[in-house]
This record gives C-alpha cells, structure tokens and sequence, in this order.
C-alpha cells in the first residue's frame, strides 16, 4: 500500500511539474521571411513566425536601417505598420514605402499567453 501510494504522489507531482513547465512556455521565433543573414529584392512584408500564439496588444517590432551602400550613418528607423497575421503566431512588419538598397534589422517582441516579453533582432540585406 505504501509503493502504491508514493508511486501516485511521483505521478502526481511528475504531472504538477510538466503542466508548469508548459504554462511558463515563452514564444520563440522559428522563421523569418527574408530569412537570417538573407539578401535579395526589398520586400513588401517581412513575417516572423512564433512557437506561440501572440498577444498582439503586447507584441510588436521596428524596422531599423542600418547600413546604406556608400553612406554611414547611425541606424535609421523606417516607418512601418506592425500587425498580426491570419495565424496567431504570425507578425507582419509592412514598410510603409519601398525599402531602398541596404542593410536592416527587425527588432521585435513577442508576449504570448504567459505574458513574459521576449526579445530579438533578425538582418537582412536589400540589393
């Protein structure tokens, strides 16, 4: 009786422990498109792609300039409308005019459901 009874106590705490471990889930980027490190046309979206639903109220990002072939300067914010995307754990970063040749970063938040902010950065090169 007394296996029994502290084999259910394992179980049971083993289960308290996994289901905690699952609410403290922080959103990670899986994907960007331009991807990390890519070069190529200006794109009209840039999208990030979450391990988690986002809570679009808390989340957002800047699109920052920060080279120009043949000038330098301190990095440049570019106007850009930030939303989410028809899947939750999409954000859309839409210039607000064509992005002229250079190098940019995204830097971005995301909160998801645990509501603990996370924070990175993806570059990419326009040519």
């Amino acid at each position: 009786m007394h296996i029994i009874k502290t084999s259910v106590s394992t179980v049971l705490l083993s289960a308290g422990l996994l289901l905690s471990t699952l609410v403290q889930a922080h959103p990670k980027l899986l994907s960007s498109s331009p991807a990390e490190g890519a070069q190529g046309a200006a794109p009209g979206t840039i999208e990030l792609h979450f391990s988690e639903n986002l809570v679009t109220q808390f989340s957002g990002a800047k699109l920052v300039m920060t080279e120009m072939p043949g000038m330098a300067h301190s990095p440049m914010p570019m106007k850009a409308k930030v939303s989410g995307g028809s899947d939750p754990k999409t954000m859309l970063i839409t210039p607000l005019s064509p992005l002229p040749a250079g190098t940019y970063k995204v830097e971005w938040r995301a909160v998801s459901s645990d509501t603990h902010p996370i924070t990175g950065n993806v570059s990419f090169k326009v040519k």
